[in-house]
Parts: C-alpha cells; sequence; structure tokens
C-alpha cells in the first residue's frame, strides 16, 4: 500500500496536526519508506522460527518452597502506628 500526499494531508488533519505544505511531500517519501521496510519484514519466513518470551534465554534459581511461620511478626508490627494483640489496629469505620 502506497501512501501519496492526499492521503498524508487527510491523516494529518484527522490528527489534528498542522502541516505545511512542503512538510508534505518529504512525509509521504518518510512514510512510503516505512511500509517498505514492513514489507520486507513480511516477506521474511518465520514459520520455523519457535516463539521467544524473551531474546536471550533467562535462567532464575528457584528457592525451595517451604512453609514457615516468617517468624517477623515484631518485625512486621514496629512499622504500624497502633497495634493490639499482635495485629494491625485500624479505627472502626463501620457505624
Amino acid at each position: 500500500m502506497a501512501v501519496d500526499e492526499s492521503m498524508v494531508a487527510r491523516v494529518a488533519g484527522l490528527a489534528r496536526l498542522q502541516l505545511a505544505a512542503a512538510e508534505v511531500e518529504p512525509l509521504t517519501r518518510e512514510l512510503n519508506n516505512i511500509l517498505g521496510w514492513i514489507d520486507q519484514l513480511q516477506a521474511v519466513d518465520t514459520g520455523t522460527v519457535e516463539p521467544m518470551t524473551a531474546v536471550i534465554p533467562l535462567t532464575r534459581e528457584w528457592r525451595k518452597d517451604e512453609v514457615t511461620d516468617g517468624d517477623i511478626q515484631q518485625d512486621v508490627l514496629a512499622n504500624a502506628p497502633q497495634s493490639a494483640h499482635g495485629f494491625f489496629a485500624v479505627p472502626k469505620v463501620i457505624e
């Protein structure tokens, strides 16, 4: 699909861009170049390429999934403005 100057002017109007007459022709060339690159990319056969989630392979160290009690209740409650009976104390919001 080729872009012509009337299409560039129409799209610029829809995008509420004000283009000078001298800007339309270079922008038309640029957009046609971009569409040419897209055509080149679409011509590449990617049927045998496996989908990737990242450019480089990522490996992560996994920790053991062990259940613990945390043992940090006092440390957590030290950050609370108020605590009561080992829990965060908050004002009553229901009347």
